[in-house]
């Protein structure tokens, strides 16, 4: 079967309710502000006008026209890298889209964001979106928080042909099934993934029909026929609201242009086919449909293309006419502001340990917000693997400590769709080596969703998790990953050594606006009560604490490195060495100010961490003291760490790898006694 016939396969399906003369009128008027735009577009950017890229939808009018239709001004929406007509339909303003585009600073998104990146909070558009897949995550965690509020609100989430294969379309389709969430998949399949035939790299009879396995309903319509699309939608609308649960919805359609308006592509396409599908247009086919209705005339209809080329104009005239963003608004956009009540108690008398202090911190952010929910794999009832969350889910119920499909991708994107949605999330993920499965919803995602979408997005989430080695579980469950995120512009990253700080870095990072990568090392689990206060506290992020006070040489360390810090100052003090020790307690923020001071009083430095040394955030300490604290080094500054190659399984090998009090001894002697 060619492509150019693929709307034979469309099956026929019940009637739900139908658009009157109307709201026919009403979508054509909107489809023709659509294409208009479109073009217009085009033409800015052909132009130099609008730089970077954008994605045309002409020609797929009819789905952004006729789904949007049955959507309430509540019900939220997540889009694609081809947005437009989705974020038009749903009531957003033409001007400020024009001027987001061409990256002015009263666009949607400050012009930090572009044409990919277009959200409108206002109106419930929660961001389109330049990786292919992500909103299908997305929508299951702004679903799952229109669930656990009870509103009766749905969402649609529109994605195209191609990222029906990709690993998040099966991870988010089952996931919303099992939760039964009120969610539609919107497949907007337009035969091409660029310049691939969809049907020549997707296995099964179509694209729809893989809702079947998952026990989703789902339909194909013709997505040229604003009316069948809004029918088609309604019935799921419908569904989704009386709580039965979300939808796959297929529409056949096809894009009229290029993948995108900065491509310069050889012809993949041959005239025939386009010259077909042409003949299909959603918007003739509309106009005359209501024509041989006898409920629009060639003059009415000449009037709306005039009345909406006006309203394009005007639109374009105002947008280029505004200011541009300057670096202090982008860097405002960064991180949410700091409005939280930090305060670090005395320890007090009362010892925990460090996997009891967590938990306590659990509680007591749940117990003072019941927008805190916890998403992991056996976190509920068995209290996860290394028992961080036993007994919440007996006192706080399975809708907040929610047990999760072993589906790294869907879980850590839907913590980021329901942040979004405001609920203050705290995403597990069991071992933090499998993190690197959830780098798409850290790094793409919650990371850039502030800064991308104007600072409107607030993303309240706390990725966490045991990390490094120690207990010989070999290279893909022992690593030190911290660089990966401290890289990232947008994340906070907190590393606890000790219960007391567990407790509070913990209560901070879940009542912080942003996102919070917060590591656990294995080792520390295992360690002996230490002092903790029974009362709720938070610890302010980027203020080091020195763990023991010394004269001769500063040794910064972390997590289980902290232990081993101090014992190598206990043995030289025997030799007549003052070791002072400093914890950073957050990597991210780093308080360097504290280091520094510490490095001018010792004149000597020795920073040590568990992950290999070359990239390690060693080297990153010893720049800053380099350009702070360059006079007052008597000694080169010096790093341990892991050397380069993954932690080896046998014991003997794995205690060799990770840096001890030993190696720590020499480092500092070598730094002290050096000629």
């Amino acid at each position: 079967m060619g492509r150019v016939h693929i709307l034979d396969t469309v099956s026929q399906t019940p009637p739900g309710n139908r658009m009157g003369p109307d709201e026919l009128r009403a979508a054509l008027t909107m489809m023709l502000r659509i294409r208009r735009f479109e073009t217009r577009a085009k033409e800015m950017f052909l132009k130099g006008v609008i730089k970077g890229t954008a994605h045309s939808s002409v020609g797929q009018e009819a789905i952004a026209a006729g789904a949007c239709a049955t959507l309430g001004p509540d019900d939220f929406v997540l889009t694609h890298h081809r947005g437009h007509g989705h974020t038009i339909a749903k009531g957003s303003d033409i001007r400020l889209m024009f001027a987001e585009l061409m990256g002015r600073a009263p666009g949607y998104c400050a012009g930090l964001g572009g044409s990919m990146h277009i959200a409108d909070f206002d109106r419930n558009i929660l961001g389109a979106n330049g990786i292919v897949g992500a909103g299908m995550g997305l929508g299951t965690g702004a679903a799952l928080a229109e669930q656990l509020n009870d509103t009766g609100n749905i969402g649609i989430t529109f994605f195209g042909d191609g990222a029906a294969n990709e690993g998040i379309f099966h991870e988010a389709l089952n996931l919303a099934s099992v939760w039964n969430l009120p969610l539609i998949f919107f497949c907007e399949n337009n035969q091409y993934g660029l310049t691939t035939a969809t049907e020549t790299v997707t296995a099964g009879p179509n694209i729809a029909a893989r809702g079947d396995a998952y026990g989703v309903p789902n339909e194909r319509v013709d997505g040229n026929d604003v009316a069948a699309v809004f029918e088609v939608v309604e019935r799921a609308a419908l569904r989704a609201r009386a709580g039965d649960g979300p939808t796959l919805i297929e529409a056949l359609t096809y894009r009229w242009d290029d993948h995108s308006m900065r491509a310069n592509l050889p012809s993949y396409r041959s005239e025939e086919e386009e010259d077909e599908w042409k003949t299909r247009d959603p918007i003739t086919r509309l106009r005359d449909r209501l024509a041989d209705a006898g409920a629009l005339e060639t003059k009415g209809y000449d009037t709306l293309v005039s009345e909406v080329e006006e309203e394009i104009e005007a639109a374009i005239d105002w947008a280029q006419q505004q200011a541009e963003p300057d670096m202090d608004l982008a860097m405002a956009n960064v991180l949410p502001p700091a409005q939280l009540n930090y305060a670090e108690p005395e320890p007090g008398a009362r010892c925990i340990t460090y996997r009891k202090a967590i938990t306590e911190a659990f509680a007591l952010e749940m117990e003072a917000d019941e927008n805190v929910i916890i998403l992991g794999e056996d976190v509920g009832a068995t209290g996860g693997i290394f028992g961080l969350t036993p007994g919440l889910y007996d006192r706080f119920g399975a809708d907040r400590v929610r047990d999760t499909p072993i589906s790294e991708g869907a879980i850590s994107t839907c913590g980021v769709g329901a942040a979004m949605r405001g609920k203050r999330v705290v995403v597990e993920a069991q071992l933090w080596d499998f993190v690197t499965l959830m780098m798409d919803a850290i790094v793409n995602q919650a990371a850039k969703a502030r800064f991308m979408l104007g600072g409107k997005a607030k993303v309240p989430i706390v990725f966490r998790g045991p990390q490094g080695a120690g207990i010989r579980l070999a290279a893909q469950h022992c690593q030190s990953l911290e660089m990966f995120f401290a890289n990232v512009p947008g994340l906070q990253v907190y590393a606890p050594s000790t219960a007391y700080d567990a407790k509070g870095l913990m209560a901070s990072a879940i009542a912080n606006d942003g996102p919070v990568v917060f590591l656990e090392h294995k080792l520390l689990y295992l360690g002996a009560e230490q002092p903790v206060p029974e009362a709720r506290y938070l610890i302010e992020p980027g203020r080091a604490r020195v763990v023991r006070t010394g004269t001769d040489c500063t040794v910064v360390a972390t997590l289980a490195m902290v232990e081993r810090a101090l014992q190598a100052a206990e043995r030289l003090e025997r030799d007549g060495l003052s070791v002072e020790v400093i914890d950073p307690r957050t990597i991210k923020p780093l308080d360097i100010d504290t280091i520094c001071e510490s490095v001018k009083k010792t004149n000597r430095a020795v920073i040590v961490h568990e992950a290999p040394l070359f990239g390690g955030f060693g080297g990153e300490i010893t720049a800053a003291i380099q350009e702070q604290a360059f006079d007052w080094l008597d000694a080169p500054v010096t790093r341990i760490g892991a050397p380069e190659m993954p932690v080896p399984y046998n014991d003997r090998l794995e205690r060799e790898y990770m840096p001890d009090a030993r190696r720590i001894a020499e480092a500092i002697k070598s730094v002290c006694y050096r000629s």
